[in-house]
């Protein structure tokens, strides 16, 4: 399977008067969480929260800024989350696009809804 890349928007839901700001991503399902550049958390505003530490691709632990809260809006779906700052491009991790209930397509390399719930995300609550 190749690169999946998508549009998605990002916004501060803290700091209404922001304007949301559409990024293209990287789906990124061997990611846990949303990564994004510090260029867009600072255009966001966003409030650092706490450091983690986190495994890159390569191996290595890195001790990083999250912070948040970051609304993610993907055509009829939107989430709520805190978001690793590191990198120079967006990651949509596992647990943003398991919120949001959305699938990879690996045959189209797209990311898209669940077909099967394509009117409101569904998810496990047990």
């Amino acid at each position: 399977m190749g690169l999946v890349y998508s549009e998605i928007k990002l916004s501060n839901p803290v700091r209404k008067e922001l304007q949301p700001i559409t990024v293209k991503c990287l789906a990124d399902s061997g990611s846990t969480y949303l990564v994004i550049p510090e260029h867009i958390a600072t255009q966001l505003q966003l409030t650092i929260l706490e450091t983690r530490e986190a495994t890159t691709a390569d191996g290595s632990s890195h001790t990083v800024p999250y912070a948040g809260p970051v609304r993610i809006t993907f055509e009829n779906r939107n989430c709520f989350v805190g978001a690793l700052i590191m990198g120079n491009e967006v990651l949509l991790g596992a647990v943003p696009m398991e919120d949001m209930d959305l699938v990879v397509l690996p045959k189209l390399l797209k990311l898209s809804v669940n077909p099967e719930s394509p009117n409101i995300a569904r998810g496990h609550a047990k």
